[in-house]
């Protein structure tokens, strides 16, 4: 599992403050690489940001795309919650030969 924001540092309270320093094109590169791979992965796009970054790839032939509101607080209840992502990643990995992910957090 690899969790990716499309920029990777930002100041504190200061939202896309870090845009446009360079993490882009990282960022752009890890997505593109992980899209070529032969084996089936699964892509939360969630926000806007995320959505965009995908939209030149050809995703879905062979991996799963899925897309919602950002789970922020701001943008949780216009489509985040209920969207069901995480079932739906587990569905397709089973279906793929794969082992499902363990979401909850476990108290040690």
């Amino acid at each position: 599992m690899l969790l990716l924001n499309a920029v990777l540092t930002v100041r504190k309270n200061e939202p896309r403050s870090h845009s446009g320093k360079g993490w882009e094109e990282w960022t752009d590169c890890a997505v593109r690489l992980l899209a070529e791979r032969t084996d089936p992965l699964v892509f939360l796009l969630w926000g806007k940001a995320a959505q965009e970054k995908c939209k030149q790839l050809c995703l879905e032939q062979r991996h799963l795309v899925l897309t919602a509101a950002h789970p922020s607080p701001l943008s949780a209840y216009a489509g985040f919650l209920g969207c069901r992502h995480f079932s739906k990643t587990n569905e397709f990995l089973t279906r793929n030969g794969q082992k499902p992910i363990e979401w909850s957090k476990k108290e040690r």
